[in-house]
């Protein structure tokens, strides 16, 4: 099974810039999860708990780097959801350039 959270969007202190260490900006984030399902134990994941680990991170660290932020949530999830296979997380901060939204994406495999 996958799971697809996407335009998950808040506001978060998040950069290097001295702007953005002080004033909170908007973070979108899109993220894909396949996981092992297993219908007799129930194993599913709660996606309203995968997207709010997602935001309540984002927002206590305030990542000076969206590398960073990527690293740690790929950890927080595979540990919290063991039965995760894969993880595509994509980071977009969109107001960052007046004429582009500006986006790391990463993936792991656990496979």
């Amino acid at each position: 099974m996958t799971i697809s959270i996407r335009s998950l969007h808040f506001q978060a202190i998040m950069g290097l810039l001295d702007f953005e260490r002080t004033s909170p900006q908007c973070i979108e984030v899109d993220c894909e999860i396949a996981y092992g399902y297993q219908k007799e134990e129930r194993r599913f994941l709660d996606y309203a708990e995968v997207a709010s680990l997602i935001e309540s991170t984002i927002k206590q660290e305030k990542f000076l780097l969206v590398e960073d932020a990527l690293e740690t949530l790929f950890g927080l999830l595979k540990a919290k959801f063991p039965q995760i296979e894969t993880i595509n997380i994509t980071i977009c901060k969109p107001d960052i350039l007046p004429n582009c939204r500006v986006c790391v994406t990463d993936f792991r495999s656990y496979l």
